[in-house]
């Protein structure tokens, strides 16, 4: 068995400023990967014309800003080299390929053990730590629902993670399934590249410009959260009218409070509002059933389609392999306890990404993880 004084679980931009902050506090740690390079989800399952939604202010990770150079919203291919140029930097050497499948607390050593399997070898590994870092994140498994009938459609179906552009859908028909940012975004990129693009918008959500969330993350600083929404709802109703007659509501409670509350975040439009308006991308109910390519819809209309592009999340995988913990996550790896407190939990385990604030968020956890590890060393 191997014993590093922390264990971090996760190598995407959460774990990544983790190791970071230790190494800043010259803390020994194992950085275990389950994919074979970090920032797997930016690097090998995101589509191209990806950036961050925030300004690059509110996205650097701990102790290292993004180049001047750079644009306010970077896109996905910057943040990928500025990930590269992290790692480098902070000598970051994840252990790829160890998909953890238990960790446990020893009550004995009091320390944490985990067991990862080694996908190059199939060997089972272990490892001993006095810490434990949980940065798997929000996004770890793809998540596809059961819908009736899917395993009859004959066209192609595919995962928001295995989508990379629209070329070669020109002429075809797509349906986007989930009203996301990314399902959004996904949509118009469609759109742009000729095809002829549905998607389906289960429940209201909250339009708002990329200068709207811009004004908001400031006021936040000086105003509270209600006063906030209140300005923004007002924004979104002078910039984007009533969109509820193209099939898009508007939620009772505000865009900020529902991010906190329920991790939800608002529509950051960055151009797919306008295509909705021209009719150039249709929304369309969620789905009844699907038989062959026909697509039953809940208000008893039929479409056919080629594909369908599943943009519906991802499930966490935390439950599958924490063992012990009744305090710090949930059954879904969300944490029990609201931000600021939701990072810490006992016998010296941690979560770091989980606080629905983003990277934004994952930076502050990082760097108060490491500071609290460094006070009990």
């Amino acid at each position: 068995m191997q014993e590093y004084p922390v264990i971090v679980v996760g190598a995407g931009p959460s774990g990544l400023a983790t190791a970071a902050c230790l190494n800043h506090h010259s803390i020994p740690y194992i950085l275990l990967e389950r994919e074979d390079r970090f920032a797997s989800l930016w690097t090998k399952y995101s589509y191209d014309r990806l950036h961050l939604h925030l300004p690059k202010q509110f996205c650097t990770l701990p102790h290292m800003p993004f180049p001047a150079s750079f644009p306010t919203y970077v896109s996905k291919f910057r943040f990928i080299e500025y990930l590269d140029s992290y790692v480098s930097h902070f000598k970051i050497s994840p252990l790829y390929q160890r998909c953890v499948e238990e960790a446990s607390f020893d009550e004995g050593s009091k320390k944490w053990v985990v067991k990862a399997r080694n996908l190059s070898s199939g060997e089972e590994e272990k490892y001993s730590g006095r810490f434990l870092v949980v940065a798997t994140g929000e996004t770890s498994n793809p998540y596809t629902p059961e819908i009736e009938g899917l395993h009859t459609f004959t066209g192609n179906v595919l995962h928001s993670t295995l989508y990379k552009n629209g070329k070669g859908y020109s002429d075809k028909n797509v349906l986007v399934v989930g009203a996301g940012n990314s399902g959004m975004e996904i949509a118009l990129d469609l759109a742009n590249h000729g095809a002829k693009t549905s998607i389906v918008v289960r429940s209201p959500g909250h339009v708002l410009s990329r200068a709207m969330i811009y004004m908001g993350l400031i006021m936040l600083k000086y105003f509270p959260v209600s006063m906030v929404d209140s300005l923004m709802v007002l924004l979104s109703k002078f910039g984007y009218g009533d969109l509820t007659k193209y099939g898009i509501g508007r939620p009772k409670e505000g865009p900020f409070f529902e991010k906190v509350a329920y991790g939800k975040y608002p529509i950051i439009d960055v151009g797919t509002i306008s295509k909705v308006k021209s009719g150039e991308i249709q929304v369309l109910p969620a789905i009844s059933s699907l038989r062959g390519n026909d697509v039953t819809f809940v208000n008893g209309k039929i479409h056919p389609f080629d594909t369908i592009v599943f943009c519906t999340g991802f499930k966490r995988s935390t439950n599958k392999w924490l063992k012990g913990d009744d305090y710090l996550l949930n059954d879904d790896g969300i944490p029990k306890h609201s931000f600021p407190d939701h990072w810490k939990g006992k016998n010296g385990l941690y979560c770091v990404g989980f606080s629905r604030r983003g990277i934004y968020g994952a930076t502050g956890d990082a760097l108060n993880i490491a500071d609290d590890i460094k006070s009990l060393l």
